[in-house]
């Protein structure tokens, strides 16, 4: 299965979480950029409100595709297999400057966080290969005590997804390709995200 976009894998997600539709309880809240078109679609078709979560990679110098761990909301988790082969002096560099443009976007987007505690709060991205960042968000957004949470991505390899229902109280996943290559390769249109976009897309419905 391919997705003609992000917009088209939010609607097949959103039919995933038709349970969820309307519930005063429950929130969305997308991973920026790239989970934000797809949870737009969600929160609307389910008629939820819409915020934020982010989250950022640490991508290992020189090699910044592979993930040494995540920050998200200032929480930093880092995986030790991979942050063990680095040196402590770089590891600080590279978590200071992820924070600097999670303060840069979170000024950028020009949002208030949405209250989550005692909610049900469905995560959204636009696919997961390591999970790495979404583990990161997920912690985070445990600090801030919702009462239950749902990671909701169009597409991931069946190893992550799996993984996560022993983090999460629910994972959805619309698609698990075997072999998995990487996210993009579920989409016709994996264009980049623009702040821009971001904006206008939390501008274009309702944010509680």
């Amino acid at each position: 299965m391919r997705f003609r976009d992000r917009a088209d894998a939010g609607g097949r997600l959103a039919g995933q979480l038709d349970h969820y539709r309307g519930h005063s309880d429950v929130v969305v809240l997308a991973v920026p950029r790239g989970g934000v078109p797809v949870a737009r679609v969600v929160a609307d078709r389910l008629e939820l409100p819409m915020d934020l979560l982010l989250v950022r990679k640490l991508g290992v110098p020189g090699h910044e595709e592979l993930a040494m761990g995540a920050i998200a909301d200032g929480d930093i988790v880092l995986n030790w297999d991979v942050a063990n082969h680095v040196p402590e002096h770089e590891i600080e560099r590279v978590i200071r400057q992820e924070q600097e443009e999670l303060e840069r976007r979170n000024a950028a987007y020009g949002r208030t966080p949405l209250e989550v505690r005692d909610k049900t709060v469905i995560v959204v991205d636009d696919g997961l290969a390591t999970g790495a960042s979404m583990r990161a968000a997920v912690q985070a957004l445990r600090l801030r005590g919702p009462s239950k949470i749902v990671v909701a991505v169009p597409t991931a390899p069946e190893y992550t997804s799996r993984a996560f229902t022993r983090i999460v109280d629910e994972v959805v996943c619309v698609t698990t390709p075997d072999p998995f290559g990487a996210v993009g390769q579920a989409y016709k249109d994996f264009s980049q995200v623009s702040d821009e976009e971001v904006r206008k897309l939390l501008a274009a419905g309702p944010l509680h």
